[in-house]
C-alpha cells in the first residue's frame, strides 16, 4: 500500500483535504490523486471509500474524525476488512499501529503548539514509525525543514494552506506533499 500512496503524491503532491460531500465531487475533475477525508460516519464510510475509489483516487480516511467508529484495535480492523481504504490519519499512534498491522497506509498527524508538543510527537513517531507525518500548520518552512532532516518517513504539510506559494515553500522546505482543503489549489499546474 505504501508504494501505491506515495507513487501518487509524488504524481500531484497537493492532497485535497475534504471536509464535506459537496467538496468531493469537486475531487474528481481535480489533479488531486489522493484525498484526505475528514467526514464521515459509519453508516455511509464504506459507499463513501468505495465511491473514492470509483473515481481512481487514493483514500484516507481520518480515522479520529469518523463518527460512530470506536477508538480501538478491533475499529481498526473493521475498517481495513470492511470499508477498505488505502490508509488512515489519526493523531493517536497506536491507531497508526495498528492501521499497519493490517496493511493500510498510516499518517501519523502531529500538532506544532510549542517545543514539547514537538518533541512529544516526534518521540512517538520514532517508536511508532507511521508511514508518513502530518504537521500542522503546514506554513512553517523552517519547521519543515528541521522535522524532515529529523525523521526518516515522509512529511506531509497540512492545515492553513491557502496559496500556491506556501504550497511551494512548504515542497522546497522538504514536504513531499501538501493536504489542503482549499479547492482552487486541487487544480494548480
Amino acid at each position: 500500500m505504501k508504494k501505491i500512496v506515495m507513487d501518487a503524491i509524488k504524481k500531484f503532491p497537493i492532497i485535497a483535504a475534504v471536509r464535506n460531500s459537496s467538496d468531493l465531487e469537486a475531487v474528481f475533475s481535480s489533479n488531486a490523486e489522493v484525498v484526505f477525508l475528514l467526514f464521515s460516519d459509519i453508516l455511509n464510510l464504506n459507499e463513501t471509500i468505495n465511491y473514492i475509489k470509483s473515481k481512481n483516487k487514493i483514500v484516507l480516511v481520518h480515522f479520529d474524525l469518523v463518527e460512530g467508529l470506536g477508538k480501538d484495535s478491533k475499529a481498526v480492523e473493521f475498517l481495513a476488512e470492511k470499508s477498505k481504504p488505502h490508509g488512515v490519519i489519526s493523531t493517536r499512534s497506536n491507531i497508526i499501529l495498528h492501521a499497519k498491522q493490517f496493511g493500510l497506509f498510516g499518517i501519523q498527524r502531529l500538532f506544532l503548539l510549542d517545543s514539547q508538543a514537538l518533541n512529544t510527537g516526534l518521540s512517538t513517531t520514532k517508536q511508532m514509525g507511521p508511514d508518513a507525518i502530518e504537521i500542522m500548520p503546514g506554513i512553517i518552512p523552517s519547521m519543515i525543514k528541521e522535522i524532515s532532516a529529523d525523521v526518516h518517513q515522509p512529511v506531509i504539510a497540512g492545515g492553513l494552506v491557502k496559496t500556491k506559494e506556501e504550497v511551494i515553500n512548504a515542497i522546497k522546505s522538504g514536504a513531499v506533499a501538501v493536504s489542503t482543503s482549499k479547492k482552487e489549489l486541487w487544480f494548480i499546474e
